[in-house]
């Protein structure tokens, strides 16, 4: 499987988690030419833009770990984009899904909102 498929997947396991705790997706692979987001998401009138992160072995430590402050920056502008685009004027929030891999299975294995 290449790398973009197991980004999807993992993108898809998160999606799936998130339906299944309450969120309703509104978008996956928002692109833009100079930004992405991997998953638009509501919550209680709160819009969720969410960077998944998967790694597919511990040793590699968690994908929350590679949200360095380059990628923060970049996750707000796109954040900002998105409002802009959207005229969405109410609250929104920057959040990350860490995907690992148990077993050939991926599971989620931490949900964080970020500053």
């Amino acid at each position: 499987m290449n790398t973009s498929s197991v980004g999807n997947k993992a993108e898809g396991v998160a999606a799936n988690h998130l339906k299944d705790i309450g969120y309703e997706i509104l978008s996956r692979n928002w692109k833009r030419t100079v930004c992405e987001i991997d998953i638009i998401a509501k919550k209680d009138d709160i819009v969720f833009l969410i960077e998944v992160k998967y790694r597919s072995r511990p040793d590699q430590g968690s994908g929350l770990d590679y949200i360095t402050p380059k990628k923060l920056k970049q996750l707000k502008f796109a954040a900002e984009i998105w409002a802009k685009e959207n005229n969405w004027e109410d609250d929104y929030r920057l959040m990350a899904v860490a995907v690992g891999n148990e077993g050939g299975v991926l599971i989620i294995e931490e949900l964080l909102e970020i500053v």
